[in-house]
């Protein structure tokens, strides 16, 4: 089992930045990818991006690209996403989610960190 903590979310005027943090624990991570996704008030969940954590390779979603950045800190099991430059479409429920295969349903999910961003 994996368990996953976000926190930092917050509200925020547009064009400023916020850090969302995902603490994790239960395993090493050193086989999983993990993943950032988002969920907007009646829309569906939307993949934001992953990191691979042994090698630190990353995606994002054209949506946040060249604006949001993932990294992760092997000492303290915990992976980042740095938003940069945010727009009120960015505002939504921010999740942190694990999988040990990027083509596979992540399989441990955080239980969500509010990002709100005013115009």
């Amino acid at each position: 089992q994996v368990q996953l903590v976000e926190s930092g979310g917050g509200l925020v005027q547009a064009g400023g930045s916020l850090r969302l943090s995902c603490a994790a624990s239960g395993r090493t991570l050193s086989s999983y990818v993990m993943g950032w996704f988002r969920q907007a008030p009646g829309k569906e969940r939307e993949f934001v991006g992953r990191i691979r954590w042994s090698g630190g390779s990353t995606y994002y979603a054209d949506s946040v690209k060249g604006r949001f950045t993932i990294s992760r800190e092997y000492a303290k099991n915990t992976m980042y996403l740095q938003m940069n430059s945010l727009k009120p479409e960015d505002t939504a429920v921010y999740y942190c989610a694990a999988t040990l295969r990027s083509d596979r349903p992540y399989d441990y999910w955080g239980q969500g960190t509010q990002v709100t961003v005013s115009s």
